[in-house]
């Protein structure tokens, strides 16, 4: 069974704005059914989005069973107002705002909650994201509040302290996890957060020209590193290649051969992947 934990429809691997505008009036349903076909093709049976404002993964999923596939959706992200991930979700100013829209997402038939809690990795400089973490004690109100209404929570999250305070608020789902130290390590494994590392889109940037290839390197052989580590200490790690992202297109295979490369194998993902679909 071949699964991809952490893609978006909504993208295509190529230019982010002009992907989104191919949705924007409604779904294109040519491009969604190609994309599944790439999928089917490939042999993949589960795939789970990341999300999107536009209805596009919630079409998706609407088609997958044609395609033999179970698809999961959060129908659109969740993000913090003037915090990453407005581009593609939906933001809130208040924690009493984000219930409402948990409490919308799950009557809409979302599958499962994703909070937005950090920015991505610079590219061009080691060690540091384009925006810090949200506070601690917030992060571990937005997961409660997904919690108490049901729903499990994949958490966008970057930097030690940001996936530290998601672990050991329960989180379901780690996805990225750039610049991780031991404590949010064992946090993540003692909590039964499944880390979905999507290296993908650090080692795929390589050749390209458009970063430093120094630093695209040192990140690159930093997130190998740790999920070496917490593949080691046992815990859970799912393949997903956050397909859609910039040099990431439908149906890369790159991601299983970069974690192969950090010592885990098909069976160790077998067993993320389980967890995955118990969860989510």
């Amino acid at each position: 069974m071949r699964a991809d934990c952490h893609m978006h429809m909504v993208l295509d691997g190529v230019e982010w704005k002009s992907a989104i505008a191919r949705h924007s009036g409604e779904p294109d349903e040519a491009f969604i059914r190609k994309t599944l076909g790439i999928y089917r093709d490939l042999g993949y049976t589960y795939l789970r989005d990341g999300g999107d404002r536009w209805g596009v993964g919630a079409k998706a999923r609407e088609l997958a069973p044609d395609y033999g596939i179970t698809y999961r959706t959060p129908l659109a992200p969740l993000c913090k107002a003037g915090h990453y991930g407005s581009f593609i979700g939906t933001a809130y100013e208040n924690l009493k705002e984000y219930a409402a829209l948990v409490v919308k997402t799950r009557e809409s038939g979302g599958d499962f909650i994703k909070i937005m809690i950090s920015g991505l990795m610079d590219f061009d400089r080691f060690g540091v994201l384009t925006q810090p973490g949200l506070a601690p004690k917030e992060i571990r109100e937005l997961i409660h509040i997904a919690h108490q209404e049901g729903m499990a929570v994949m958490a966008h999250a970057n930097g030690a302290q940001t996936v530290l305070a998601a672990a050991e608020a329960g989180v379901d789902s780690v996805e990225h996890g750039a610049y991780l130290n031991e404590d949010a390590l064992h946090a993540m494994k003692e909590n039964g957060t499944v880390w979905v590392p999507t290296v993908s889109t650090v080692g795929n940037l390589r050749g390209k020209g458009r970063f430093s290839e120094t630093d695209v390197e040192k990140i690159l052989k930093s997130a190998l590193a740790n999920v070496a580590a917490f593949h080691k200490m046992g815990g859970l790690i799912a393949a997903g290649t956050d397909a859609g992202a910039w040099a990431v297109p439908h149906g890369s295979t790159t991601e299983e051969g970069y974690l192969a490369e950090a010592g885990v194998d098909e069976s160790a993902l077998t067993c993320g992947l389980s967890a995955i679909q118990a969860k989510f």
